[in-house]
């Protein structure tokens, strides 16, 4: 691929709470009582087998993290979720999904903060579990601890941990204001393996700060190859997306490009040739990052398709790929 015209690499700004949050937009009005979302999907697992699962997004108390590039915030509570609302809304999901093997529980933030996810809900929510083969949440590598094996032993099925790496660039990670480090993720993970909990990995692509579309590629592609590395059985690529307030300045500045869906599609195939374990791609509001109504459905199509069979499909051509 062509290096495109570079840009200034890193803000010369320092990222606090306080002012991210200062430039966000109104968050969106939730029920405490009801997920905000809820889907049916099928996933390949670990197995190699393509298993039906059933996905809610949690409504709860914000994450304590404030991400530069986040925008999960706008559908969360400031105050703590009270006991017993999450296996409310639980049980408003199960209601009205189809059956499935597989249960995503993601929540905006992180399962093991007691604030968002209150510990003592931990055994109701296993047991409304109890028909599942395989249970994944998020978390965040610093909320890594003990508690976790209590919930992994309540289950009937396996139990895996989504966590968010981003990228291993050494001048871009701090400046997400995660508050991680390369090193804490592997720590974490070896952790979680050593508990029986496989460890699934969220890569960015086109992080802020880091604007060329070759370099963008070239770290993408080294932050799976850590991650596979660390031990975590699949990779999920994110392209990085505005729209969080803080990530619009960012745009407007030149410190953040949006990805283009070829340079997603690249790092996808890429991906997938290492063969390390699974990797998927995710096409969340994928139209916002392609330049052409004509071909864009059966591009999209292809990411699923590969998400699926784990396999590089032929590309799709196009006269504005010319």
């Amino acid at each position: 691929m062509e290096r495109r015209k570079e840009l200034p690499k890193i803000l010369k700004i320092e990222l606090s709470n306080q002012f991210i949050e200062s430039l966000r937009p109104p968050k969106e009005e939730v029920d405490v009582q009801k997920p905000y979302l809820f889907l049916h999907e099928r996933e390949v697992q670990k197995s190699g087998e393509i298993e039906a699962v059933n996905t809610i997004f949690l409504t709860n108390k914000e994450c304590p993290f404030k991400c530069t590039m986040c925008d999960l915030w706008r559908h969360t509570t400031d105050e703590p979720t009270p006991e017993g609302a999450i296996t409310e809304q639980i049980t408003y999901a199960l209601e009205r999904l189809p059956d499935a093997t597989v249960a995503k529980l993601y929540n905006s933030g992180n399962f093991f903060d007691g604030k968002a996810i209150p510990r003592k809900d931990y055994l109701a929510i296993s047991q409304q579990l109890a028909e599942y083969n395989h249970v994944i949440v998020e978390n965040h590598p610093k909320l890594t601890g003990t508690y976790i094996h209590n919930f992994r032993d309540m289950l009937n099925g396996t139990f895996e941990i989504a966590m968010g790496l981003e990228t291993v660039h050494p001048r871009v990670l701090p400046k997400l204001n995660k508050q991680i480090t390369t090193d804490l993720f592997r720590e974490s993970t070896e952790f979680l393996l050593k508990a029986d909990v496989d460890v699934r990995a969220f890569i960015l692509l086109n992080p802020p700060f880091l604007t060329d579309e070759i370099e963008n590629i070239e770290w993408c592609l080294k932050s799976v190859e850590f991650a596979f590395a660390a031990g975590v059985t699949a990779c999920s690529i994110i392209p990085t997306r505005a729209g969080n307030g803080i990530m619009d300045q960012l745009e407007a500045s030149g410190d953040y490009v949006k990805p283009r869906l070829e340079a997603l599609e690249f790092v996808f195939d890429e991906a997938l040739k290492l063969k390390k374990g699974r990797v998927f791609c995710d096409v969340w509001d994928l139209q916002k990052f392609s330049d052409c109504n004509s071909c864009f459905e059966q591009r999209k199509n292809r990411i699923e398709q590969m998400n699926l069979t784990q396999t590089i499909l032929p590309r799709i051509e196009c006269s504005c790929r010319k």
